[in-house]
């Protein structure tokens, strides 16, 4: 159950409650990968400094960017932001033979491309679809749980054997037990009764580092200075660049699921994906790997986590994306309060982490399953699913890829969400011929379209019966997107644009894609409503939309900035 949605106000307490203990599940991943991309590469203890407090403020100021929205910048949800563990290979590499001026060079460079897939993400649309999306989100579990599962055993060999074993048992009983049987209030502080409990019972143990909390200073600057830019673009750099981009392309797939899947556990009534939010996450992605590139560290992505705890709390305000990119701010600039949270132990933070991967995972199966699904979408879920987890576990041709196609492939995510957008491609492919058919968005325009759909239909063999329903549906879809237009236009002076109808199919059935210029509401969403439209909308509104629903199999409507497009499938055979 959702408690609050992305638009309310919870009590400041319960917000900075949430937001300090999202900021500490987190600040450890935030740290841990430039530590490891710098101790690998030889980077220096001053450039590690600096390169730790630029990834903990470049993260603050874009988790907020993403929970605050400024203009098309960000998704307005508590989508929160931190370094992205896909860049290890390719940045330890940049910093091995370029310094960080190159490695700075390369990661300002590469985050241009992002903003240009967040301008044209329509273009994407019949590739990154919620069959792909899902996949990688389930993929993303596959791929932290063995760093989760390596946490467990994270303990100096002076401890007990028993203790990591008991902190790590004790807060996961105390999670689960109380997200199962908690009332919802409780829920709402399930993570961070969790969190409280593993580090006293593991305090006993010896494993909470105190030494680590009293010894930091109170507040300071790091030592080490702006690295710069190396501008000599030479071999190095472009042999490394189309590296960087394909990655900042395999990152931003992931924030593609994450802005997907955010929006499906935020709201209490079910709505359609809104894709001028996943185009204002992958836009403030890219802002964060600017801010990155700029500041000389490495580059940031979308935790995958944010979901899942908005599952487990019910909690999507934005306020608490705002106070978690405050947090990480702070933390910036207090050395005892990044120590206080990275002093948390292993074992405790796989306890936690373990709870919300498998939600996520779930997360990942339903919006699978929402999808409309036939035996070749299922080939390609499990296909792909597989092949990550057999790459991820280095089971696939390990041996014969080297060292650069192992280190990229190694990645579950990468390589399962790759061998899904090729299988998708495959399937589009195989959907049947393509016709298309250009006019204005009126009225005027539905015997062309009727013509046309009659053309169709008759060079695919379909009979009288299934050529009238796929002549009212598309009737229908095009009253709906002239009723749309009519409302945008009024309330904002647009100018009505034309559409483009682009039909496909086969012998089995047909599917009509209208594009068009963007309109207000999202049609998927005001069906769902249909019992309630007569008190909101006319008559004839509730009835063309009840009519459409009648004709077609399936209506799927996604809202770009730059474009509408509603997906229409008609059956041939009428179930």
């Amino acid at each position: 159950m959702v408690r609050f949605e992305p638009q309310d106000q919870p009590p400041p307490l319960l917000s900075l409650g949430l937001g300090l203990q999202q900021a500490a599940l987190c600040v450890a991943s935030i740290i841990l990968t430039p530590v490891i991309v710098i101790r690998a590469a030889d980077g220096g203890e001053l450039y590690l400094t600096w390169a730790v407090f630029a990834a903990l403020l470049v993260s603050g100021l874009t988790t907020a960017l993403q929970a605050r929205r400024l203009g098309r910048l960000g998704a307005g949800y508590p989508l929160v932001m931190g370094t992205s563990g896909a860049f290890i290979a390719v940045s330890v590499a940049a910093l091995s033979v370029g310094g960080p001026g190159m490695l700075a060079t390369l990661v300002l460079i590469s985050a241009l491309f992002q903003f240009l897939l967040a301008a044209r993400l329509s273009w994407l649309r019949r590739i990154i679809t919620p069959t792909v999306a899902g996949t990688v989100i389930m993929l993303i579990a596959v791929t932290i749980m063995p760093i989760v599962f390596d946490l467990l055993k994270e303990v100096p060999e002076a401890v007990a054997p028993a203790a990591a074993p008991t902190s790590a048992a004790l807060t996961l009983g105390v999670i689960v037990g109380l997200a199962l049987c908690g009332s919802d209030g409780l829920r709402l502080w399930v993570p961070l009764i969790g969190l409280i409990v593993g580090c006293v019972i593991s305090s006993f143990f010896g494993l909470y580092d105190v030494a680590r909390v009293v010894e930091a200073d109170w507040f300071g600057l790091p030592a080490g200075g702006w690295p710069g830019f190396d501008m000599d673009l030479g071999p190095v750099f472009w042999g490394l660049l189309p590296a960087f981009v394909l990655v900042t392309l395999v990152g931003a797939i992931e924030t593609i699921g994450d802005a997907t899947a955010i929006q499906s556990v935020s709201w209490r009534q079910q709505r359609a994906t809104d894709f001028r939010v996943v185009q204002g996450a992958v836009a403030a992605d890219g802002v964060g790997n600017l801010l990155s590139g700029i500041a000389g560290t490495v580059p940031n992505t979308t935790y995958s986590s944010s979901v899942a705890v908005v599952e487990l709390t019910g909690v999507a305000a934005r306020r608490v994306g705002v106070v978690v990119g405050a947090v990480f701010v702070v933390v910036a600039f207090v050395p005892k309060a990044a120590a206080l949270l990275l002093a948390v132990p292993g074992p405790v933070v796989a306890a936690y982490l373990m709870v919300l991967m498998a939600m996520l995972f779930v997360v990942g199966m339903r919006m699978v399953v929402q999808d409309p699904a036939d035996y070749r979408k299922a080939v390609v879920v499990g296909l792909s699913f597989w092949l990550g987890v057999g790459f991820q576990n280095q089971l696939v041709f390990a041996d014969q890829l080297g060292e650069g196609w192992g280190a990229l492939l190694g990645n579950g995510m990468t390589a399962g969400g790759v061998a899904a957008i090729l299988l998708n491609l495959v399937l589009q492919l195989a959907k049947g011929r393509r016709w298309r058919i250009e006019t204005a968005l009126d009225i005027t325009a539905i015997a062309e379209i009727g013509a046309f759909l009659g053309n169709c239909a008759s060079k695919l063999g379909w009979d009288e019966d299934a050529t009238h329903r796929l002549r009212s549906a598309a009737e229908e879809a095009l009253q709906s997107l002239i009723d749309l237009q009519e409302r945008a236009a009024s309330s904002d002076g647009r100018q009505p644009r034309r559409l483009l109808l682009i039909a496909q199919g086969d012998g089995k059935d047909m599917e009509l894609e209208f594009v068009a210029a963007p309109g207000g509401e999202n049609l998927e969403n005001q069906m769902v409503l249909i019992p309630n439209l007569s008190e909101e909308f006319p008559g004839e509104r509730e009835i063309s939309l009840r009519l459409l629903r009648h004709y077609a199999a399936s209506v799927r409507h996604q809202q770009y900035h730059d474009v509408d497009i509603v997906t229409v499938r008609v059956n041939r055979s009428q179930t």
